[in-house]
């Protein structure tokens, strides 16, 4: 008998008993690997609490090396736990160097440029990211003399110039910090952040500051800490909730964005009533945007609101509703290529929680047909992409190892 067969009536604390018991872990070992409490895990086990956080099943099953967290809860739901690797990408080592030489001086590749000029280079590279089939090659081509040219910028000019340029650097930065997530070290990654953040505070801008905060919580999350994200969202918000009043644009954007990001972290920790809340608050918002807006940085509009409901109820192992909110929504009508991309890749986790092995994996290949960048460098995509080409079978078979050798994890 293989170390993870179990008997099909055993409750999932139950399963992460006997596996940790298999494993020769302690339960305190076992906990902390996870980032949890001793008593926590023992209430698990003892069916005193339910697990329903997506973050701590996976981080359980790969701490007790089973590759589905199917092998917890029993079979019901599927989702790779295992690591597939992250890539590297040809646009890493010039971000590199202008991130870490930009501080020292060096000349601008343009010359002088106003505050205003340099915002509407950093929106155009935003728009391009949302809408480039091949996001990471073409901004990453941009960002080393943008970043340049971006601090030239700042240095050049005194007073109010100064802070606006101040401001789109911060945008600039949190751009960088989008093409960097999952592709690059981690020092990287946090150094894009700081900075971005550290660019929001010198702007003195509510608005600039409320998204510093929105790619700090998208980091913590990322990192794990789903519940510092939330409190780090809601600080962004109580930022801008004076102005709501008076529903300009870009403020209202930057408010619906911060809803949306705290409602992926309370789904994916299993807070189905926070996560609704956060929801609905972020759809009344998107109400009062003006008609056609969309917000540049985080692509928030209505459609962004129903994409990330489609995220939450992935992440609330509840895929049945996840794909009846994705049933009202139309991806030729989501405008950002990289959130079409998004949605498709949750509709088919949704559809392989369910063991629907060919409707995954026909959204799948959908998503990577909007994107292949947006599939390729997404570690979640690609462990859905390699638990598709080891489990298909019959006349699936043959296009699960091609997409698989698409995305680059095949066997």
């Amino acid at each position: 008998m293989a170390i993870d067969d179990l008997p099909e009536e055993l409750t999932t604390g139950e399963r992460i008993r006997v596996l940790r018991e298999r494993r020769g872990l302690s339960r305190p070992v076992l906990a902390g690997l996870v980032g949890r409490s001793s008593d926590w895990l023992k209430k698990i086990e003892n069916g005193d609490r339910s697990l329903t956080s997506i973050t701590h099943l996976v981080r359980l099953a790969n701490a007790l090396r089973v590759p589905d967290v199917a092998t917890l809860t029993g079979g019901d739901l599927s989702i790779p736990a295992e690591a597939v690797g992250k890539l590297s990408h040809g646009a890493v080592p010039a971000i590199r160097a202008a991130l870490h030489g930009v501080s020292f001086g060096g000349t601008p590749t343009v010359g002088a440029t106003s505050p205003e000029a340099l915002k509407g280079r950093v929106e155009g590279a935003w728009r391009l990211w949302h809408g480039s089939t091949h996001q990471r090659t073409e901004v990453g081509a941009l960002l080393p003399d943008l970043v340049r040219d971006a601090h030239a910028c700042i240095r050049a000019h005194q007073g109010a110039e100064r802070r606006n340029a101040h401001a789109a650097t911060a945008d600039l930065y949190r751009l960088v910090q989008r093409l960097l997530a999952h592709i690059s070290e981690p020092e990287l990654y946090w150094l894009a952040l700081d900075r971005g953040r550290a660019h929001s505070e010198e702007a003195d801008n509510p608005v600039s500051l409320a998204l510093a905060a929105w790619s700090t919580a998208i980091g913590q999350r990322a990192a794990g800490f789903g519940e510092d994200a939330v409190q780090t969202d809601e600080a962004g918000m109580s930022l801008l909730r004076d102005q709501l009043e008076d529903g300009a644009a870009e403020v209202l954007g930057a408010y619906g964005a911060l809803n949306l990001q705290a409602a992926v972290s309370c789904g994916l920790d299993g807070r189905t009533g926070d996560a609704e809340r956060y929801l609905n608050e972020a759809d009344r918002t998107a109400q009062r945007l003006p008609a056609g807006y969309t917000h540049t940085p985080s692509a928030f509009d209505a459609s962004n609101v129903a994409i990330h409901g489609v995220s939450v109820g992935v992440g609330l192992l509840t895929p049945g509703e996840a794909l009846r909110r994705a049933e009202a929504i139309s991806p030729e009508d989501v405008g950002s290529l990289e959130r079409r991309s998004r949605l498709l890749l949750d509709i088919a986790a949704g559809h392989q929680q369910k063991r629907e092995t060919a409707a995954a994996l026909h959204y799948l290949n959908h998503a990577h047909r909007v994107t292949p960048e947006g599939i390729r460098y997404v570690p979640f995509a690609r462990s859905l992409a390699a638990q598709l080409a080891r489990t298909a079978s019959g006349p699936l078979k043959g296009e699960a190892v091609a997409l698989a050798e698409a995305v680059g994890v095949a066997a």
